[in-house]
Protein backbone atom coordinates (compact mmCIF):
# COMPACT_ATOMS: atom_id res chain seq x y z
CA UNK A 1 0.00 0.00 0.00
CA UNK A 2 2.06 3.17 -1.06
CA UNK A 3 2.56 6.09 1.49
CA UNK A 4 1.01 9.24 1.27
CA UNK A 5 4.24 10.75 1.60
CA UNK A 6 7.96 10.13 0.39
CA UNK A 7 10.16 8.57 3.02
CA UNK A 8 12.76 11.10 3.41
CA UNK A 9 14.13 13.37 6.24
CA UNK A 10 11.61 15.94 5.81
CA UNK A 11 8.99 14.01 5.57
CA UNK A 12 9.71 13.06 9.19
CA UNK A 13 10.43 16.70 10.53
CA UNK A 14 7.11 17.30 9.39
CA UNK A 15 6.11 14.36 11.07
CA UNK A 16 7.11 14.79 14.00
CA UNK A 17 6.69 18.59 13.79
CA UNK A 18 2.59 18.24 13.69
CA UNK A 19 3.16 15.74 16.43
CA UNK A 20 4.56 18.01 19.08
CA UNK A 21 1.51 20.47 17.53
CA UNK A 22 4.08 23.39 16.28
CA UNK A 23 3.18 25.22 12.70
CA UNK A 24 6.05 25.53 10.53
CA UNK A 25 6.79 29.20 11.85
CA UNK A 26 6.77 27.88 15.18
CA UNK A 27 9.31 25.57 14.68
CA UNK A 28 11.48 27.77 12.34
CA UNK A 29 11.44 30.54 15.29
CA UNK A 30 12.95 27.53 17.57
CA UNK A 31 15.59 27.11 14.92
CA UNK A 32 18.86 28.92 13.45
CA UNK A 33 17.26 28.81 9.97
CA UNK A 34 14.90 30.25 8.06
CA UNK A 35 10.75 29.06 7.54
CA UNK A 36 11.79 29.16 3.87
CA UNK A 37 14.66 26.53 4.50
CA UNK A 38 12.23 24.39 6.73
CA UNK A 39 9.75 24.58 4.11
CA UNK A 40 11.91 23.32 1.33
CA UNK A 41 13.20 20.59 3.71
CA UNK A 42 9.70 19.42 4.64
CA UNK A 43 8.56 18.89 1.15
CA UNK A 44 12.16 16.68 -0.42
CA UNK A 45 13.12 20.60 -2.25
CA UNK A 46 16.08 20.97 -0.38
CA UNK A 47 18.70 18.08 1.51
CA UNK A 48 18.39 18.68 5.61
CA UNK A 49 22.08 18.93 6.14
CA UNK A 50 23.39 17.43 9.85
CA UNK A 51 23.39 20.52 11.40
CA UNK A 52 19.84 21.47 10.12
CA UNK A 53 18.75 18.08 11.67
CA UNK A 54 20.71 18.28 14.68
CA UNK A 55 18.38 21.95 15.43
CA UNK A 56 15.25 20.40 14.33
CA UNK A 57 15.58 17.44 16.67
CA UNK A 58 17.24 19.80 19.79
CA UNK A 59 13.99 22.04 19.37
CA UNK A 60 11.50 18.68 18.96
CA UNK A 61 13.19 17.48 21.71
CA UNK A 62 13.85 13.94 19.72
CA UNK A 63 16.78 11.90 19.11
CA UNK A 64 17.85 12.84 15.58
CA UNK A 65 17.75 9.04 14.30
CA UNK A 66 13.78 9.83 14.22
CA UNK A 67 14.20 12.39 11.54
CA UNK A 68 17.24 10.48 9.66
CA UNK A 69 15.96 7.16 9.28
CA UNK A 70 12.75 5.05 9.70
CA UNK A 71 10.90 5.11 12.30
CA UNK A 72 11.62 1.89 14.82
CA UNK A 73 10.21 0.97 18.14
CA UNK A 74 11.92 1.53 21.43
CA UNK A 75 14.60 -0.73 21.93
CA UNK A 76 13.16 -1.44 25.50
CA UNK A 77 10.17 -3.37 23.79
CA UNK A 78 12.87 -4.72 21.23
CA UNK A 79 14.76 -6.15 23.94
CA UNK A 80 11.32 -7.02 25.66
CA UNK A 81 10.78 -9.00 22.37
CA UNK A 82 13.53 -10.72 22.10
CA UNK A 83 13.53 -12.28 25.31
CA UNK A 84 9.97 -13.68 24.19
CA UNK A 85 11.33 -15.25 20.53
CA UNK A 86 14.70 -16.31 21.86
CA UNK A 87 13.78 -19.40 23.78
CA UNK A 88 10.88 -20.14 21.10
CA UNK A 89 14.16 -20.14 18.32
CA UNK A 90 16.46 -22.36 20.61
CA UNK A 91 13.44 -25.05 20.94
CA UNK A 92 12.62 -24.82 17.23
CA UNK A 93 16.23 -25.90 17.21
CA UNK A 94 16.00 -29.01 18.53
CA UNK A 95 13.40 -30.80 16.48
CA UNK A 96 16.64 -33.25 14.82
CA UNK A 97 18.05 -33.95 17.72
CA UNK A 98 16.31 -36.89 19.26
CA UNK A 99 15.53 -37.83 22.67
CA UNK A 100 16.27 -34.67 25.43
CA UNK A 101 18.29 -35.73 28.48
CA UNK A 102 18.38 -32.94 29.91
CA UNK A 103 14.55 -33.28 30.67
CA UNK A 104 14.03 -34.60 34.34
CA UNK A 105 10.12 -35.00 34.08
CA UNK A 106 7.66 -34.70 31.14
CA UNK A 107 3.72 -34.36 31.32
CA UNK A 108 2.08 -37.35 30.32
CA UNK A 109 1.20 -37.06 26.03
CA UNK A 110 -2.66 -36.35 26.83
CA UNK A 111 -1.89 -33.03 28.77
CA UNK A 112 0.72 -32.03 25.92
CA UNK A 113 -1.91 -32.20 23.48
CA UNK A 114 -4.20 -30.39 25.59
CA UNK A 115 -1.88 -27.34 25.93
CA UNK A 116 -0.91 -27.58 22.41
CA UNK A 117 -4.52 -26.50 21.91
CA UNK A 118 -5.26 -24.58 24.87
CA UNK A 119 -2.13 -22.02 23.13
CA UNK A 120 -3.82 -21.90 19.81
CA UNK A 121 -6.45 -20.75 21.90
CA UNK A 122 -4.45 -18.31 23.62
CA UNK A 123 -2.94 -16.54 20.84
CA UNK A 124 -6.55 -16.45 19.27
CA UNK A 125 -7.48 -14.58 22.00
CA UNK A 126 -4.19 -12.59 21.28
CA UNK A 127 -2.55 -13.63 24.50
CA UNK A 128 0.68 -13.40 22.82
CA UNK A 129 3.26 -12.96 25.36
CA UNK A 130 1.43 -15.52 27.88
CA UNK A 131 1.67 -17.96 24.96
CA UNK A 132 5.45 -17.12 23.91
CA UNK A 133 6.24 -17.81 26.92
CA UNK A 134 4.61 -21.26 27.43
CA UNK A 135 5.49 -22.74 24.00
CA UNK A 136 9.23 -23.45 24.47
CA UNK A 137 8.84 -25.95 26.95
CA UNK A 138 5.98 -27.31 25.33
CA UNK A 139 7.89 -27.58 22.09
CA UNK A 140 10.43 -29.14 23.92
CA UNK A 141 8.36 -31.75 25.71
CA UNK A 142 6.11 -33.16 22.49
CA UNK A 143 9.71 -33.34 20.71
CA UNK A 144 11.27 -35.48 23.26
CA UNK A 145 7.67 -37.52 23.08
CA UNK A 146 7.44 -37.86 19.32
CA UNK A 147 11.10 -39.56 19.74
CA UNK A 148 10.35 -41.75 22.83
CA UNK A 149 6.98 -42.38 22.45
CA UNK A 150 5.68 -41.34 18.38
CA UNK A 151 1.98 -41.39 18.15
CA UNK A 152 -0.17 -39.52 15.49
CA UNK A 153 -1.78 -37.60 18.17
CA UNK A 154 1.77 -36.32 19.55
CA UNK A 155 2.46 -35.47 15.59
CA UNK A 156 0.05 -33.38 15.48
CA UNK A 157 0.67 -31.78 18.79
CA UNK A 158 3.82 -30.81 18.10
CA UNK A 159 2.28 -29.48 14.34
CA UNK A 160 0.22 -27.44 16.34
CA UNK A 161 2.77 -26.13 18.64
CA UNK A 162 5.00 -25.13 15.76
CA UNK A 163 1.90 -23.69 14.06
CA UNK A 164 1.17 -21.43 17.43
CA UNK A 165 5.19 -20.57 16.78
CA UNK A 166 4.57 -19.09 13.73
CA UNK A 167 1.44 -17.65 14.49
CA UNK A 168 3.57 -15.23 17.71
CA UNK A 169 6.25 -15.01 15.54
CA UNK A 170 4.29 -13.09 13.02
CA UNK A 171 2.66 -11.03 14.85
CA UNK A 172 5.48 -9.85 16.72
CA UNK A 173 7.19 -9.11 13.56
CA UNK A 174 9.83 -11.66 13.50
CA UNK A 175 8.90 -13.45 9.90
CA UNK A 176 12.67 -15.36 9.69
CA UNK A 177 11.19 -16.64 12.77
CA UNK A 178 7.83 -17.77 11.15
CA UNK A 179 9.48 -19.34 8.37
CA UNK A 180 11.65 -21.81 10.83
CA UNK A 181 8.23 -22.86 12.26
CA UNK A 182 6.30 -23.27 9.15
CA UNK A 183 9.41 -25.63 7.88
CA UNK A 184 8.66 -27.45 11.58
CA UNK A 185 5.08 -27.92 10.94
CA UNK A 186 5.49 -29.15 7.62
CA UNK A 187 8.09 -31.71 9.20
CA UNK A 188 5.62 -32.67 11.80
CA UNK A 189 2.29 -32.72 9.72
CA UNK A 190 3.84 -35.05 7.74
CA UNK A 191 4.93 -37.68 10.09
CA UNK A 192 1.24 -37.23 11.88
CA UNK A 193 -0.46 -38.20 7.45
CA UNK A 194 -2.80 -35.48 7.99
CA UNK A 195 -3.82 -34.24 4.85
CA UNK A 196 -5.39 -31.10 6.54
CA UNK A 197 -2.80 -30.09 8.75
CA UNK A 198 -0.40 -30.26 5.77
CA UNK A 199 -2.64 -28.50 4.30
CA UNK A 200 -3.05 -25.62 6.75
CA UNK A 201 1.01 -25.24 6.86
CA UNK A 202 0.88 -25.01 2.77
CA UNK A 203 -1.59 -21.84 3.49
CA UNK A 204 0.46 -20.44 6.39
CA UNK A 205 3.54 -20.76 3.85
CA UNK A 206 2.01 -18.98 1.25
CA UNK A 207 0.70 -15.36 3.29
CA UNK A 208 4.82 -14.72 4.13
CA UNK A 209 5.64 -15.47 -0.21
CA UNK A 210 5.47 -13.35 -2.94
CA UNK A 211 2.52 -13.95 -5.07
CA UNK A 212 4.71 -16.41 -7.45
CA UNK A 213 5.60 -18.17 -5.05
CA UNK A 214 2.15 -18.15 -2.57
CA UNK A 215 -0.23 -19.57 -5.36
CA UNK A 216 1.43 -22.78 -6.27
CA UNK A 217 2.04 -23.32 -2.48
CA UNK A 218 -1.73 -22.95 -2.03
CA UNK A 219 -2.62 -24.98 -5.33
CA UNK A 220 -0.61 -28.35 -3.72
CA UNK A 221 -2.65 -27.45 -0.55
CA UNK A 222 -5.86 -28.34 -2.66
CA UNK A 223 -4.43 -31.37 -3.90
CA UNK A 224 -3.59 -32.63 -1.20
CA UNK A 225 -7.68 -32.14 0.37
CA UNK A 226 -8.88 -33.39 -3.70
CA UNK A 227 -11.70 -35.51 -3.42
CA UNK A 228 -12.53 -35.32 0.44
CA UNK A 229 -16.00 -33.67 1.94
CA UNK A 230 -16.01 -33.88 5.41
CA UNK A 231 -16.35 -30.91 7.43
CA UNK A 232 -12.96 -30.48 8.35
CA UNK A 233 -11.82 -30.89 4.57
CA UNK A 234 -14.96 -28.57 3.07
CA UNK A 235 -13.09 -25.69 5.56
CA UNK A 236 -9.80 -25.91 4.90
CA UNK A 237 -10.51 -26.17 1.41
CA UNK A 238 -12.32 -22.77 1.78
CA UNK A 239 -9.91 -21.16 3.57
CA UNK A 240 -7.20 -22.12 0.74
CA UNK A 241 -9.38 -20.29 -1.92
CA UNK A 242 -9.34 -17.39 0.47
CA UNK A 243 -5.12 -17.40 0.18
CA UNK A 244 -5.76 -17.61 -3.28
CA UNK A 245 -8.34 -14.31 -3.29
CA UNK A 246 -5.58 -12.49 -1.25
CA UNK A 247 -2.93 -13.37 -3.81
CA UNK A 248 -5.07 -12.42 -6.45
CA UNK A 249 -6.09 -8.82 -4.70
CA UNK A 250 -1.85 -8.52 -4.67
CA UNK A 251 -1.74 -9.26 -8.13
CA UNK A 252 -4.95 -7.01 -8.78
CA UNK A 253 -6.31 -10.13 -10.99
CA UNK A 254 -10.21 -8.84 -10.01
CA UNK A 255 -11.36 -11.61 -11.88
CA UNK A 256 -9.55 -14.35 -9.84
CA UNK A 257 -10.41 -12.80 -6.51
CA UNK A 258 -14.02 -12.98 -7.22
CA UNK A 259 -13.87 -16.56 -8.11
CA UNK A 260 -12.18 -17.59 -5.46
CA UNK A 261 -14.16 -15.52 -2.92
CA UNK A 262 -17.08 -17.43 -4.76
CA UNK A 263 -15.64 -20.62 -4.44
CA UNK A 264 -15.00 -19.66 -0.66
CA UNK A 265 -18.68 -18.45 0.21
CA UNK A 266 -20.26 -21.61 -1.26
CA UNK A 267 -18.08 -23.57 0.95
CA UNK A 268 -18.98 -21.75 3.36
CA UNK A 269 -22.72 -22.28 2.68
CA UNK A 270 -21.72 -25.88 2.80
CA UNK A 271 -19.77 -26.30 5.86
CA UNK A 272 -22.64 -23.62 7.79
CA UNK A 273 -21.87 -21.73 10.74
CA UNK A 274 -18.48 -20.70 11.62
CA UNK A 275 -15.83 -23.89 11.80
CA UNK A 276 -13.92 -22.10 14.34
CA UNK A 277 -13.23 -25.67 15.86
CA UNK A 278 -11.39 -26.84 12.70
CA UNK A 279 -7.57 -26.06 12.80
CA UNK A 280 -8.49 -22.41 14.50
CA UNK A 281 -8.91 -21.03 11.32
CA UNK A 282 -12.84 -20.05 12.29
CA UNK A 283 -13.48 -20.10 8.31
CA UNK A 284 -16.92 -19.29 8.01
CA UNK A 285 -19.59 -16.76 5.93
CA UNK A 286 -17.94 -13.83 8.59
CA UNK A 287 -14.93 -14.96 7.74
CA UNK A 288 -15.26 -14.65 4.03
CA UNK A 289 -17.14 -10.86 4.51
CA UNK A 290 -13.73 -10.02 6.09
CA UNK A 291 -11.93 -11.36 3.10
CA UNK A 292 -13.87 -9.36 0.99
CA UNK A 293 -12.86 -6.44 2.50
CA UNK A 294 -8.99 -7.02 3.01
CA UNK A 295 -9.45 -7.66 -0.85
CA UNK A 296 -11.04 -4.59 -1.52
CA UNK A 297 -8.31 -2.75 0.64
CA UNK A 298 -5.10 -4.83 -1.04
CA UNK A 299 -6.78 -3.35 -4.57
CA UNK A 300 -6.92 0.31 -3.38
CA UNK A 301 -10.63 -0.07 -3.89
CA UNK A 302 -11.03 2.34 -1.03
CA UNK A 303 -14.89 2.85 -1.47
CA UNK A 304 -15.58 -0.43 -1.92
CA UNK A 305 -13.78 -1.94 1.07
CA UNK A 306 -15.59 1.24 3.20
CA UNK A 307 -19.42 0.31 2.22
CA UNK A 308 -18.01 -3.38 3.05
CA UNK A 309 -16.50 -2.58 6.07
CA UNK A 310 -19.76 -0.40 7.36
CA UNK A 311 -21.92 -3.48 6.93
CA UNK A 312 -19.91 -5.59 8.41
CA UNK A 313 -21.38 -6.97 12.31
CA UNK A 314 -19.10 -9.11 14.07
CA UNK A 315 -20.65 -11.56 16.16
CA UNK A 316 -20.25 -11.78 19.85
CA UNK A 317 -18.42 -15.19 19.35
CA UNK A 318 -15.97 -13.54 16.39
CA UNK A 319 -11.98 -14.29 18.30
CA UNK A 320 -10.19 -11.27 19.34
CA UNK A 321 -7.64 -11.52 16.62
CA UNK A 322 -9.77 -11.03 14.36
CA UNK A 323 -11.92 -8.54 15.61
CA UNK A 324 -8.69 -6.46 15.93
CA UNK A 325 -7.78 -6.28 12.40
CA UNK A 326 -11.27 -5.47 11.43
CA UNK A 327 -11.16 -2.68 13.24
CA UNK A 328 -7.48 -1.52 11.96
CA UNK A 329 -8.95 -2.04 8.20
CA UNK A 330 -12.07 -0.01 9.37
CA UNK A 331 -9.98 2.60 10.54
CA UNK A 332 -7.75 2.81 7.55
CA UNK A 333 -10.35 2.74 5.16
CA UNK A 334 -12.75 5.69 7.50
CA UNK A 335 -9.43 7.50 6.97
CA UNK A 336 -9.15 7.21 3.05
CA UNK A 337 -12.36 8.70 3.50
CA UNK A 338 -11.55 11.53 4.87
CA UNK A 339 -12.73 10.82 8.22
CA UNK A 340 -9.90 11.50 10.62
CA UNK A 341 -12.03 11.10 13.55
CA UNK A 342 -13.84 8.07 12.96
CA UNK A 343 -10.27 6.34 11.85
CA UNK A 344 -8.92 7.39 15.53
CA UNK A 345 -12.19 5.98 17.13
CA UNK A 346 -11.48 2.96 15.83
CA UNK A 347 -7.80 2.62 16.39
CA UNK A 348 -8.24 3.46 19.50
CA UNK A 349 -11.20 0.61 19.86
CA UNK A 350 -8.60 -2.37 18.26
CA UNK A 351 -5.76 -0.90 21.01
CA UNK A 352 -8.67 -1.51 23.68
CA UNK A 353 -9.31 -5.04 22.02
CA UNK A 354 -6.39 -6.45 21.60
CA UNK A 355 -2.79 -3.91 22.26
CA UNK A 356 -0.79 -6.40 21.77
CA UNK A 357 -1.66 -7.68 18.37
CA UNK A 358 -2.98 -3.90 17.18
CA UNK A 359 0.49 -2.43 18.23
CA UNK A 360 2.63 -4.84 15.41
CA UNK A 361 -0.43 -4.73 12.51
CA UNK A 362 1.17 -2.88 9.68
CA UNK A 363 -2.12 -1.17 9.06
CA UNK A 364 -1.54 0.59 12.23
CA UNK A 365 1.23 2.51 11.49
CA UNK A 366 0.57 3.12 7.84
CA UNK A 367 -3.00 4.98 9.51
CA UNK A 368 -1.37 6.79 12.13
CA UNK A 369 1.21 8.48 9.69
CA UNK A 370 -1.24 9.37 7.42
CA UNK A 371 -3.49 10.91 9.99
CA UNK A 372 -0.62 12.40 10.77
CA UNK A 373 0.11 14.32 7.64
CA UNK A 374 -3.52 14.84 7.25
CA UNK A 375 -3.39 16.75 10.29
CA UNK A 376 -2.00 20.42 10.96
CA UNK A 377 -1.63 20.10 14.69
CA UNK A 378 -2.11 16.33 15.35
CA UNK A 379 -4.43 15.85 18.49
CA UNK A 380 -3.65 14.58 21.84
CA UNK A 381 -5.06 10.92 21.52
CA UNK A 382 -3.16 10.92 18.15
CA UNK A 383 0.26 11.99 19.55
CA UNK A 384 -0.48 9.60 22.11
CA UNK A 385 -1.63 6.81 19.56
CA UNK A 386 1.45 7.61 18.10
CA UNK A 387 4.10 7.44 20.60
CA UNK A 388 2.94 4.08 21.71
CA UNK A 389 3.42 2.25 17.92
CA UNK A 390 7.12 4.53 18.72
CA UNK A 391 6.90 6.91 16.21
Amino acid sequence: MPLLEDEHTGSRIREQRRLARLTQRELADRIPYSLSLLNQVECGARPATPGFVAAVAHALRVDSSKLTGPPAETALIADRLLALVAPIREALDRFDLGPNPDLVRVRPASDLIAEADALCQQVRATHLRAAAKALPALIVELTHTVWTAPSTAAWRALASAYRTAHDVALKLDYPDLARVALDRMGWAAGRASDPCIEAVQRYKRATLWRCATSAPLIASGHALLAGQTNREALAVTGQLHLGLATVAAKAEDATAVETHLGAARELAERVGGEAGDVHWLSFGRVNVRLHELGTAITMSNFDEALGRARTIKLPESTLTSRRARYLVDRALVEMEAGSAKSSLKFLSEARKVSPEQTRHLPGTRATIRRLVHMSRRAPDSLGGMARWVGM
